[in-house]
Parts: C-alpha cells; sequence; structure tokens
C-alpha cells in the first residue's frame, strides 16, 4: 500500500458475525489453542483438516490442509498475530487469500459470545468472496460449538 493510500473501513471488506456459546472463555479457547480439537471444527462444513505446524504463540505459524467433501485439498498456512488466554485469537492467513481473522470471546450470562470478524484487504476482494465466507464462517463457529460441548 502506497503512502498516500487510505485503507478503506474494514465494515465494508470485513464478515463479521457473533455466536453464544453455553461454556466459559476458558472452555472456548480450549478448543482453539489444542490442534487435535482444532481439526475436528476448522473448515466449513463437510471439511477435514490434517495439521502440519501448529505452533501457538504471536509470530508461530500453522500450516494445514483443508480436505473438501469433494475431495480437494486445499493447503493453507497462517500466522498467529495475538493470543490472549481465553479472550482473543487472531491470525494473519498468508496464502490464498489474505484476510486477518479476529475472534474475540466476552462472557455473558452462562456462556461466552464468540466474536468473528474476517477482514481482507479491499472491498472488491471480499465482495468477491461475501457470500461464500458468509456460509463458511456460520459453519465453523456452529461447528466451533460442537467442538466446545462434546
Amino acid at each position: 500500500m502506497d503512502k498516500g493510500d487510505v485503507m478503506e473501513p474494514v465494515e465494508l471488506r470485513a464478515d463479521t458475525r457473533s455466536h453464544f456459546i453455553a461454556a466459559t472463555p476458558s472452555q472456548v479457547f480450549a478448543a482453539m489453542r489444542d490442534p487435535e480439537r482444532v481439526a475436528r471444527w476448522w473448515g466449513p462444513d463437510g471439511f477435514s483438516s490434517t495439521m502440519h505446524t501448529f505452533n501457538f504463540r504471536p509470530g508461530g505459524s500453522w500450516v494445514l490442509t483443508m480436505h473438501g467433501p469433494g475431495g480437494t485439498d486445499y493447503p493453507n498456512e497462517s500466522r498467529f498475530l495475538r493470543l490472549e488466554e481465553g479472550a482473543l485469537f487472531e491470525i494473519e492467513h498468508l496464502n490464498g487469500h489474505h484476510f486477518v481473522l479476529t475472534i474475540t470471546l466476552h462472557a455473558s450470562g452462562e456462556g461466552t459470545e464468540v466474536r468473528w470478524q474476517q477482514a481482507f484487504d479491499t472491498v472488491a476482494h471480499y465482495q468477491g468472496l461475501a457470500t461464500f465466507v458468509a456460509a463458511a464462517n456460520r459453519q465453523n463457529l456452529e461447528r466451533l460449538a460442537a467442538e466446545v460441548l462434546r
């Protein structure tokens, strides 16, 4: 990005949603820090994941292959940006579609409000994927909830 460029507002280039899970923030975070558990919930319905690297620390790398229901493999490489126990999980997706995913956990009544924001670099990039991303993120959150409650 050139110095004179202005970043488009995140609200216009991100899928943002929330999901209530009847568990504590610590219980939700436990399913986000354990690579075996992440492999069970990460990705849209019908996908599975093989973890190759899961260096769970700021700056650490996360490399996995997502296996689609049709047999196609999707290599993924991300870097952990910010991690706060029971509160924050943030990654930068480095290959393919570039985005930053920020997941925040907020205690709410008898559970946790999980807030999910997947921000792309530009409005145009996001708009080209918005329909798929919306469905996939909803499914991801439902799968996370199922993993936390299993």
